[in-house]
């Protein structure tokens, strides 16, 4: 993606996106989403498929380390960044090893905070 259209999505999404926490909610829901074509790809043996949405996956936790504010987020912020960074490391460990139960795992911890995300923001 070239940095005009990649500019292009990110104005798209920011205007129709009116609170942050909607932001993040699409971002947990996206990786889910994501997550789950992995697994489904790897039943199939579809190792393209699999590759393509497992770094996609990968790219949204890597999205939500990097909005982390650790000045505000204190102790939440750390825990929130070694838990993404854990669901990269079995993004990965999916990856190189065709393992779908990596993937379950994944798909726990986003159910999870979705939930979460929903119960504490009010969406």
């Amino acid at each position: 993606m070239t940095y005009h259209k990649a500019l292009n999505s990110y104005n798209q999404i920011n205007t129709s996106v009116e609170r942050p926490e909607k932001l993040i909610l699409m971002l947990y829901e996206g990786a889910l989403k994501f997550a789950n074509f992995a697994k489904k790809a790897i039943k199939e043996g579809n190792i393209e498929e699999k590759v393509k949405y497992i770094i996609k996956t990968s790219n949204i936790f890597i999205e939500l380390i990097n909005s982390l504010d650790f000045e505000k987020g204190g102790d939440v912020a750390y825990y929130l960044n070694g838990l993404y960074a854990y669901q990269l490391e079995l993004l990965a460990k999916a990856n190189a090893e065709n393992n779908e139960k990596y993937l379950d795992d994944v798909i726990r911890v986003l159910k999870g905070l979705i939930e979460a995300w929903k119960e504490e923001t009010g969406l």
